[in-house]
């Protein structure tokens, strides 16, 4: 037996006999989990600095990410651990409130108590237990609130979906605090060069897994619901069955043709247009597709710079929103929308928030394929340039060969759609610094 298995089973026992209801708790905590987790959900016996998660959705990335550092902070007083999401909202929503989240997993009795409530703050994400121990939120949009703090370990949660990836070189820096300072990662895997690097490292220990290894806690509705969107395609391969699809046969794009352009998320060019470019949603449900809304620039020299994504799940007046407030952040000349399916509802809509921005409509008379083929070969001449990096707008790139896509790469469709129209344009130079 390990001199580090000998001190764990001194701690056991003298928990048994403890009088504390904290330690009683923190042991009850530990013992169930062991008995519902799969194998692989358990943290590694062997020496291991990452633990890197690659798996489908609805694994149990969340569950095993928040009992591990639940675990460690409980049973090693005075220690300081991260928790690292990619923004604050799926900070609180997921990795603290989650259903599988650290809130509805430390025991009560385990917090320290000040004025008569358990310290947990929600504006902070900062969680401090009675042993002394805290745990820290942050956002990965935010990658210098990590410069100083150090840990003993830390939890990332979808670090392929994180925008700047020097938030990770960041908490390693900080990573230093304890004999043995470790970081668990949980992600759904994508083909981005920070997950393919830690694939590549001794000191990462890499765990995979499919969806469907977790059939039994999940209801039948969802994974009815998770084959009809992803079954049979090939981003199906990578949200169901965590395989990194590095250069899929047929795609317009590869991750190396981003990759060969792309500036730092600081740069400075002067742009002589800046167009806000909606692929709108038509409904708003937990079914609806997203809303694509992509900020893209191009300079004297026919040089294109893509500046932002802020696409996602929105209703109406919320995409609205978004779109006119990014418009005004980016100085934009102008907001540019496909209207296939909303027809002139989307101006009206628009011009509800602001009567006033500038406003052109697209309309599809080509197939998605068709349309994309210029742009790409824009991407091939290394004429557009990510000015940062955006992991769901790269990953529909790089995984889209043409094939009825589920669900619908409404990301893809923006940029497709603004760089279209800043190909064609022409005109008066409007002189601006992004």
């Amino acid at each position: 037996m390990s001199k580090t298995a000998k001190v764990s089973d001194e701690l056991w026992n003298d928990w048994i006999d403890s009088p504390k209801i904290s330690e009683k708790k923190t042991l009850q905590l530990y013992t169930e989990w062991l008995g519902t987790a799969r194998k692989k959900q358990r943290t590694p016996k062997v020496p291991f600095h990452i633990w890197l998660i690659l798996a489908g959705r609805g694994w149990g990335k969340t569950r095993t990410g928040a009992q591990d550092i639940a675990h460690y902070a409980l049973t090693n007083r005075d220690t300081i651990c991260a928790v690292v999401a990619p923004t604050f909202g799926d900070l609180r929503r997921v990795c603290f409130g989650g259903p599988s989240g650290l809130i509805s997993i430390i025991p009560e009795e385990c917090y320290q108590v000040s004025r008569g409530r358990k310290h947990y703050s929600e504006n902070s994400a900062e969680i401090r237990l009675a042993n002394g121990s805290k745990i820290m939120g942050f956002a990965a949009i935010e990658p210098d609130r990590l410069r100083g703090p150090q840990f003993h370990r830390a939890w990332c949660d979808e670090l392929a979906a994180w925008r700047y990836p020097e938030t990770f070189d960041q908490l390693m820096f900080g990573l230093r605090l304890g004999d043995n300072p470790q970081c668990i990662i949980t992600t759904t895997p994508k083909p981005t060069s920070i997950i393919k690097q830690l694939i590549e490292r001794n000191d990462c220990h890499v765990t995979t897994g499919s969806t469907f290894e977790n059939e039994a806690n999940l209801a039948a509705s969802a994974l009815q619901m998770l084959k009809e969107k992803y079954e049979g395609t090939t981003l199906g391969r990578q949200e169901l069955y965590a395989e990194v699809i590095d250069m899929l046969e047929g795609a317009l794009w590869t991750n190396a043709m981003i990759e060969e352009s792309r500036l730092p998320k600081d740069t400075n060019k002067e742009l002589t247009q800046i167009i806000v470019a909606l692929d709108p949603a038509v409904t708003h449900n937990d079914d609806s597709d997203e809303t694509g809304i992509v900020v893209v620039g191009k300079d004297a020299n026919n040089e294109y710079y893509v500046l932002e994504d802020i696409s996602g799940k929105y209703s109406a007046d919320k995409w609205c929103k978004i779109a006119v407030k990014a418009f005004y952040e980016w100085d934009a000349d102008r907001i540019i929308a496909e209207t296939n399916n909303g027809g002139d509802l989307v101006e009206r809509l628009l011009r509800t928030i602001d009567a006033n921005v500038p406003y052109k409509s697209v309309t599809a008379t080509r197939g998605k394929l068709v349309r994309a083929e210029p742009i790409a070969a824009l991407y091939e001449q290394r004429r557009v340039h990510h000015v940062g990096y955006f992991a769901e707008l790269e990953s529909q790139m790089t995984t889209y060969t043409g094939e009825r896509p589920k669900p619908s790469p409404d990301r893809l469709d923006a940029l497709v759609w603004g760089l279209t129209e800043l190909s064609k344009s022409r005109g008066q130079v409007n002189w601006r610094i992004s």
